[in-house]
């Protein structure tokens, strides 16, 4: 007799599907063969930039620190052809600085919450660490599902979890990290997607991972995931965003995955309103990269100045 976890799973799957696993290994293989022309790439990595949550979670972060970071993210390079980024993502108790140094900028305030990157703490911790977050400032929450309650198959409680943190949120917009290497298959990743879609709002995030695990951010699982949000966008009309995490590291890796969103879902998720990079070094990378595109040379790494290293 089945056990009553493997039941749930199996009829989630019969209502959202499953990954053909050869077909997403396909498709991504082809994303990186794809040639793209000076002015598109130029472009490509410019959006790219523009993408990016510049990102320290670190135990040794400090107001210091995150005042660089929010200079980096400010001012990328001092070409000022290179736009700003999109957020800066930190801990909950460097909000308030980083709100102040941001104020008079487009730029989002991004803080983990919900005891990341475990998220093994009572419900009422985690939730009053979001309402601590969004009171100082935040723009963005960042959350992790409990993965043991998702492996367990309670999928209710998961959902009830992430309701409640949206409901904590209050106009802070909410990016649910499923930890994707955590969850075993790409049918899993696939169904902890819709679990979160399901209750999260238009305009909010999933996010693979924390960027603590390795293995995360692939483009398979990126795919897995952006397929997911396709058809959940075509069964609703809801449109939620996409945010990889952990080991996107170079210019050439995003423009791979910029490709996989758009033949995914289109030219209207190109924007950080509808995607996202969890980085930090990427962005000297793509800064890099652009001078490269303009002056035909690279400068030396050592060129650039250097920001967090945590993803």
């Amino acid at each position: 007799m089945a056990s009553p976890s493997r039941s749930r799973f199996g009829k989630l799957f019969d209502e959202i599907g499953t990954v053909d696993q050869v077909g997403i290994d396909e498709r991504v293989a082809k994303f990186t063969t794809r040639s793209i022309k000076k002015g598109s790439k130029l472009w490509g990595l410019k959006t790219a930039v523009t993408m990016v949550d510049l990102t320290t979670l670190e135990g040794k972060d400090t107001p210091g620190k995150v005042a660089s970071l929010c200079q980096k993210a400010r001012r990328p390079s001092s070409d000022p052809d290179v736009p700003p980024v999109a957020a800066v993502c930190i801990y909950s108790f460097l909000v308030k600085y980083a709100r102040q140094w941001l104020a008079d900028t487009p730029i989002k305030v991004a803080s983990v919450a919900t005891a990341f990157p475990s998220g093994q703490a009572p419900l009422e911790t985690r939730l009053e660490e979001v309402r601590m977050a969004v009171g100082d400032g935040a723009d963005e929450i960042d959350m992790v599902i409990n993965r043991g309650l998702f492996l367990a198959g309670e999928f209710q409680a998961v959902q009830d979890e992430i309701a409640a943190v949206v409901e904590a949120c209050g106009d802070a917009a909410l990016k649910v990290i499923l930890e994707v290497s955590e969850l075993e298959t790409f049918d899993n990743i696939r169904a902890a997607s819709f679990l979160a879609m399901q209750v999260i709002r238009e305009g909010d995030f999933i996010k693979t991972s924390t960027g603590k695990a390795s293995g995360s951010a692939t483009l398979a699982n990126n795919q897995v995931m952006l397929e997911a949000i396709r058809d959940f966008y075509l069964a609703t009309g809801k449109a939620i965003g996409m945010k990889p995490a952990g080991g996107i590291k170079n210019s050439k890796m995003a423009l791979h995955f910029l490709v996989a969103v758009k033949e995914t879902l289109g030219d209207a998720w190109l924007n950080n309103s509808r995607y996202r990079f969890g980085a930090s070094s990427l962005l000297n990378d793509l800064v890099r990269a652009i001078d490269k595109e303009k002056s035909g040379a690279y400068q030396a790494p050592y060129y650039y100045t250097e920001a967090a290293e945590s993803y």
